[in-house]
């Protein structure tokens, strides 16, 4: 059965936002009979190995949802859920325990085809910024919440609280997404905008990541003009004065 043939089609009418491939609709299609195994893959693969980066966690998430509703995923959603729950768990586990002890050799590799230390950049300024919390936080950024992980065994944050914060960032995101594409998938009107709503979604997920953007532009801006002003108290005081 393909997607094509759910009521109210759920096949994206707009170019995507990156490979055909990699749209939710084509990877479930694709599995086939085993679309849960495959979206339980991807999670895993996404959330706890550095070359899952560029996978679209939280769309699939939210298109699983809505094809659970729909009837095309027949397996119920309380299991989904938990199954979800299960690969993104175990996901970063492995991310965490793949930093602790592979981890300084990963972050000092120069940047490759796939491999940018911007990524590892972007992640540590979140664990500066919200500390434990990151690890629930970058749940919902993109390239973030596949670096999070190994970055927090990198630092060797203690074990049990990186835990407790990968199982509530687990819940919050793997079972969260998915059952909000449950809900929202058994209304017609998002059933006929499939596309812009996934759009949207992993628009509002790179949001965090713009404004930390902003944020750090901002903060080199102030930082240069205060050195520039330091500089010119210093030239004046050295001026002779009357």
């Amino acid at each position: 059965m393909s997607i094509a043939a759910v009521p109210l089609t759920l096949k994206a009418r707009v170019p995507a936002l990156g490979p055909e491939w990699l749209d939710p609709d084509t990877i479930i299609t694709w599995f086939g009979p085993l679309a849960v195994v495959g979206i339980l893959a991807i999670v895993f693969i996404e959330t706890g190995l550095l070359i899952g980066f560029f996978l679209p966690g939280d769309s699939l998430l939210f298109t699983a949802g809505m094809l659970t509703a729909t009837g095309f995923i027949s397996t119920p959603l309380w299991l989904l859920c938990l199954l979800i729950f299960i690969a993104a768990f175990a996901g970063d586990q492995v991310g965490y325990l793949l930093g602790r002890s592979a981890g300084p050799k990963i972050f000092s590799r120069p940047d490759s085809r796939l491999f940018k230390r911007e990524y590892v950049d972007k992640t540590y300024s979140y664990f500066d910024r919200y500390g434990g919390r990151t690890i629930i936080l970058a749940r919902f950024v993109p390239i973030v919440r596949t670096f999070a992980p190994v970055a927090a065994g990198v630092g060797k944050m203690r074990y049990r609280t990186f835990i407790a914060y990968n199982a509530v960032g687990a819940l919050l995101w793997g079972v969260g997404v998915t059952v909000l594409g449950y809900w929202l998938g058994q209304i017609t009107f998002v059933q006929e905008n499939i596309e812009f709503i996934l759009v949207g979604i992993v628009a509002l997920s790179v949001v965090p990541i713009v404004v930390e953007l902003l944020r750090a532009k901002s903060a080199n801006r102030d930082s240069r003009y205060d050195e520039d002003a330091e500089r010119e108290r210093v030239v004046v005081e050295r001026l002779p004065h009357d």
